[in-house]
């Protein structure tokens, strides 16, 4: 962890919690040419970018069925049992956010409700890169699927052979998906937003990705696509008392460190002991991580921060808004009513932050960069639109009318009042 802070000042919280800075205006350069060329150029835009960027030169961008079938013999049985493990919990725990109608009688004779209706149309964006996310397809191909979407496309990248990772397939295949794309990167959302000869246009995008994938699909909402939430590179805060086990919060840190060089840790602690007992677990667990290097990389955007007062360390959490926040405490339910910012929560000495991206049933895919203080992770709802519905009768019409027509006319809107004034003197005469 690169820097230390003791008991900072207030005034100082909003320099200290800074994200590491990328150059947008030189991204959002690069990524609107890519987005454009595809918008106007289709498959043959996105032949050029997979062969520049994945190295994989292809003919046909869709994953055949033959491919699909072919990719669960190469899934050992153990892999296999423990996403059984993960989609059965992620089923249930969206499945349990499942709305009934409920129809209420605001007035007497006027009936108002709501229904959820899935979005038709739907990609799902699954990175590769330096760890192919197949649980982020069980995070997003479940909800799409209990959701009832009609069209739920995959776009993921392919490798130099122009092969998608089988695990990925699998899932897909899992879940009843299977319309997968060998697509990545920029024009992978260029293709599910303005669609090409092989690729359907989609209502809404989701799905994590590198600052590249971010910023094309934060320029196709600005265009109007639809997205699931800005996120960025991944981070997790953790919250450590003297009751906490250093080897478990070193552990925490690095597994979010591991996620790419651009990740980012906090350690707010009560006392600068707990912070030099978690550094030194960090220094010898580190040295046997395989992804090291990207971790020790993420490790110099990060940093702790001792405040000893607990009422501050919360107030400096909320104003972080981390994605992923754990509570290494004997004390972690009592404080969950300090919790204002967060994307998700972790509670408690065994509830590791790897747990909710694989199989605890939450979603993983949730909001960074401290878009928590106004966004949420994706859930059943981020699949589906609320319709709202009402039903007026002449009684109801009576009874709520006059209000209507007052209104209408301290607005000067003569016809809105007239829609109400010709009922209510049909009901008259």
């Amino acid at each position: 962890m690169n820097n230390t802070y003791i008991n900072p000042e207030k005034s100082t919280w909003q320099n200290i919690l800074m994200r590491p800075v990328f150059d947008y205006r030189q991204l959002e350069t690069k990524v609107s040419a890519i987005l454009d060329d595809v918008k106007l150029n289709g498959d043959t835009a996105i032949n050029m970018y997979t062969a520049q960027f994945d190295g994989a030169v292809l003919n046909d961008f869709a994953v055949t069925e033959s491919e699909i079938a072919e990719a669960a013999l190469h899934v050992d049985a153990d892999l296999k049992d423990a996403i059984e493990v993960a989609k059965n919990n992620i089923t249930a725990f969206h499945e349990s956010q499942k709305e009934t109608v409920n129809k209420i009688e605001t007035a007497a004779g006027v009936l108002c409700w709501r229904k959820s209706v899935a979005i038709e149309k739907v990609g799902l964006y699954i990175p590769g890169g330096t760890a192919p996310l197949f649980s982020t397809m069980l995070m997003l191909g479940i909800p799409a699927v209990l959701a009832g979407c009609k069209e739920i496309i995959v776009c993921t990248p392919p490798d130099k052979n122009g092969e998608i990772n089988p695990v990925i397939l699998y899932v897909a295949q899992l879940i009843g998906i299977k319309n997968i794309y060998k697509i990545g990167g920029v024009q992978a959302i260029a293709a599910m937003a303005y669609g090409t000869q092989s690729v359907p246009k989609v209502n809404k995008i989701f799905g994590p990705g590198n600052q590249y994938v971010t910023c094309a699909k934060q320029l196709v909402n600005a265009a109007g696509v639809a997205i699931d939430m800005p996120a960025g590179p991944s981070e997790l805060a953790v919250y450590a008392d003297e009751t906490c086990i250093p080897s478990f919060v070193a552990a925490d840190l690095l597994s979010q460190a591991e996620h790419g060089a651009d990740s980012q840790v906090l350690l707010v602690a009560s006392s600068l002991s707990i912070v030099e007992r978690v550094q030194d677990e960090i220094e010898k667990q580190l040295s046997a991580l395989p992804r090291k290097a990207i971790a020790a990389q993420a490790l110099q955007n990060s940093l702790s921060i001792v405040l000893e007062n607990v009422a501050d360390a919360f107030d400096l959490l909320n104003e972080y808004a981390p994605e992923h926040l754990i509570i290494a405490s004997d004390k972690a339910e009592e404080f969950t009513e300090k919790i204002i910012n967060a994307g998700s929560v972790f509670l408690g000495h065994y509830s590791p932050e790897s747990a909710g991206d694989y199989a605890s049933g939450t979603n993983h895919t949730l909001p960074t960069n401290g878009n928590a203080k106004a966004y949420s992770g994706v859930s059943l709802d981020s699949f589906v639109k609320k319709i709202t519905f009402q039903q007026i009768s002449k009684a109801g019409i009576q009874n709520i009318g006059k209000a209507v027509e007052t209104m209408a006319a301290a607005e000067g809107l003569a016809a809105h009042k007239n829609a109400v004034s010709i009922r209510l003197n049909e009901i008259n005469n």
